[in-house]
C-alpha cells in the first residue's frame, strides 16, 4: 500500500481552506486568477500557500516574479516565500526544461509534490490547476478531500463547452465548486453568463481585460495596482457563499 497519500493527510492538517482554481481549457487566464487570488489574500494578512500543479506550462512563477529563490529541505521541502506566500512549483525542479511526463508518471509526480511539501499553518492554500480535467483534477480530488473548487471561463463558446464538462464532472465527484469567475470580460459579453445560468453555480463575479496587466507581470508591488486586483477584491467576499455540491 501506497503510504503517501496518508503523508499527505498530515501536511495539510493545519491548512484551513484549499482552493483549487480550475478551468475547463487553457488560455482562460486561470493562473492569473489563482496568483492574484493568493497576492490578494496574503496582502489581507492570512497566511496563503500557492501551487502550482500545471506541469506542462507552470506560469505563476513568472507573474509573481519567483526567480532567484529556491526551497529548503528541512523533515521535506519548504516553499520559499513571494512576497509573503509560500509558492511550490514544479519549475524548481525541472527548471526551464520541458517536463514531458504523461499517465501515471504525472500521477506520481503529483502525489510526490503533495507529499513532500511542507505548508505548516495555513488559512489558504490556492491551487493552480492544470486545464481540463484529466488524471491531475482526479487526483487533487481523491488527495486533497477538503479542496474547494473555483472554475475560471472567459466569454466564448469554445470555452463554455469546456466548462460545462468540468462542472459536471465536478458535480459527479461530489466535490464542492464555490462558484465561476468570468475572465477577460468585454463590453457586450454578457452572453456567456446567461448560458452559464442553468449550471446552478453561483457566479463570483467578471475580470475585466486589463491591458495594463501585462507590463505589471513579475511585480507584486505593480500587481498591486492593476484593474485586475480590484476585480479580484470584490470576488473574495463571495469566497464564503454557501458551498454547492
Amino acid at each position: 500500500m501506497d503510504p503517501r497519500p496518508s503523508l499527505i493527510d498530515k501536511r495539510v492538517k493545519n491548512v484551513r481552506r484549499v482552493i483549487a482554481v480550475a478551468a475547463g481549457k487553457g488560455g482562460v487566464g486561470k493562473s492569473s486568477v489563482a496568483s492574484m487570488l493568493a497576492l490578494e489574500l496574503s496582502k489581507r494578512g492570512y497566511k496563503v500557500g500557492l501551487m502550482d500543479l500545471d506541469f506542462y506550462g507552470p506560469s505563476a512563477h513568472v507573474i509573481l516574479g519567483a526567480r532567484g529563490i529556491q526551497p529548503s529541505e528541512d523533515k521535506g521541502i519548504v516553499p520559499p516565500e513571494v512576497s509573503g506566500i509560500k509558492f511550490m512549483s514544479i519549475v524548481y525542479y525541472a527548471g526551464d526544461s520541458p517536463c514531458p511526463i504523461r499517465g501515471i508518471d504525472v500521477s506520481n509526480s503529483i502525489i510526490e509534490l503533495l507529499t513532500i511539501t511542507r505548508w505548516g499553518d495555513l488559512d489558504f492554500l490556492v491551487l493552480d490547476m492544470p486545464p481540463g480535467f484529466g488524471d491531475s483534477t482526479l487526483d487533487v480530488i481523491r488527495l486533497l478531500k477538503k479542496t474547494e473548487f473555483v472554475v475560471v471561463y472567459t466569454p466564448s463558446k469554445v470555452v463554455i463547452e469546456t466548462v460545462e464538462k468540468l462542472v459536471k464532472m465536478l458535480k459527479e465527484n461530489k466535490v464542492s465548486i464555490l462558484g465561476l469567475v468570468e475572465n477577460m470580460k468585454t463590453r457586450g459579453s454578457d452572453s456567456a453568463k446567461r448560458e452559464l445560468k442553468d449550471f446552478g453555480i453561483p457566479f463570483l463575479g467578471s475580470i475585466w481585460l486589463d491591458k495594463g496587466f501585462e507590463n505589471s507581470t513579475g511585480s507584486p508591488e505593480k500587481l498591486l495596482k492593476t484593474h485586475f486586483i480590484k476585480d479580484i477584491r470584490s470576488i473574495i467576499p463571495k469566497l464564503k457563499a454557501r458551498k454547492v455540491r
